[in-house]
């Protein structure tokens, strides 16, 4: 993919992480109709109409971020490609834990190193191209307050 255009790899990483999204998606609504209404919730969840334009961005820069690494012709890229598949991968794997099978202890557990991931991911894509590290910034701002929230849900269900 190296000779491809940034063009040719965004539409490729756009492709991955909305393939992801919607396998997400479809593991959210296996649980959202009638668990997770049932579920305590604090103070501060956000309503639901809020994820879908949230998310829809953190995909976009996402796959901004992973066209920008793509590119790129240095000694942590392979690395920085594998953790970015891995917090990709973490991404998807959480709605099946939370919604899917209903279970935001295991959500809870897996979140942490979604997150650690996306830090990791961060800092590997600094090294190779900072702008790529900044796109990822919001995303990782957003799975810190989704991980406080899984914790609330989950002390608050408990």
């Amino acid at each position: 993919m190296k000779n491809w255009s940034f063009w040719q790899r965004l539409l490729l990483a756009l492709l991955l992480c909305f393939g992801v999204a919607a396998l997400g998606g479809w593991a959210n609504a296996q649980g959202l109709e009638d668990w997770y209404p049932q579920l305590q919730k604090p103070s501060f969840n956000p309503p639901g109409y809020l994820f879908g334009p949230v998310w829809t961005l953190l995909y976009t820069l996402m796959a901004i971020a992973w066209a920008d690494i793509e590119g790129q012709k240095h000694k942590a890229s392979a690395k920085a490609r594998f953790v970015f598949l891995l917090q990709l991968g973490l991404n998807g794997l959480w709605s099946f834990l939370f919604f899917f099978a209903q279970s935001p202890g295991a959500a809870l557990v897996e979140i942490a190193l979604l997150w650690a991931s996306i830090f990791y991911c961060i800092r590997l894509f600094w090294s190779i191209r900072p702008r790529a590290a900044y796109l990822l910034i919001p995303y990782l701002a957003w799975v810190s307050f989704a991980a406080l929230l899984n914790a609330s849900i989950y002390l608050l269900n408990s």
